[in-house]
């Protein structure tokens, strides 16, 4: 995972990462996610009950998760292709026109392309794109990717979260974990390449995390 991720962030650059699906992940200076702008609107879980009318503050951000986003769409539809030109190729196949090798090279294709899809799919639904904290500080919103590779946000109790500094991780790390005390779902976040931009709410949280630059 650690590998995928300093690949896409190399072969893309600094200055693509600016650029490259503004719309889906820049909000024209509000907090509410109906409201950023764009062609498709993210996709977001109801709030919990007694944040509806709280704002919600950003501590955390990793602007190349467009990119994440962009390579994970384009995964999903050459997967998709991949996968709807198999009838054909039986077709042609019991029709004499394709060889046997031929069809067994466009299976193998397909299986990988499914295999590959299932596991950048695992990866890129758990990346951390943006962190918001509640104003009274007692809720996460963790925005990251969808299957689809659409933003989704997910909302954590911050008394569930564990401090990163009870994690086996280290703020060098390419990859850092974010652990729940009462689930399994886990997510990652990378402080080598994001920005904390709220540090005071962010230690509040996660506890006191030492990032060198």
């Amino acid at each position: 995972m650690a590998a995928l991720l300093r690949a896409v962030l190399k072969f893309r650059g600094p200055a693509a990462q600016g650029r490259l699906l503004h719309r889906q992940w820049y909000c024209s200076g509000q907090e509410n996610p109906k409201s950023w702008v764009g062609n498709r609107s993210p996709a977001s879980e109801e709030k919990p009950p007694g944040t509806e009318t709280e704002k919600f503050q950003m501590i955390y951000r990793f602007k190349a998760i467009r990119i994440f986003g962009f390579f994970s769409r384009l995964k999903v539809t050459q997967t998709a292709l991949t996968v709807v030109l198999l009838p054909p190729c039986f077709y042609w196949y019991s029709q004499g026109l394709l060889t046997l090798n031929s069809v067994c090279l466009a299976s193998g294709i397909a299986g990988f392309a499914l295999a590959m899809l299932a596991w950048m799919s695992y990866f890129f639904r758990r990346l951390v794109g943006i962190l918001y904290v509640n104003e009274s500080g007692t809720m996460l919103r963790v925005a990251h990717l969808n299957f689809w590779g659409w933003r989704q946000d997910t909302y954590c109790p911050v008394a569930d979260v564990m401090p990163l500094t009870d994690t086996k991780d280290k703020p060098q790390d390419v990859l850092m974990c974010i652990q729940q005390y009462s689930q399994k779902q886990t997510f990652y976040l990378t402080l080598r390449y994001g920005r904390i931009v709220d540090k005071e709410r962010f230690t509040q949280v996660f506890g006191a995390v030492h990032t060198h630059k």
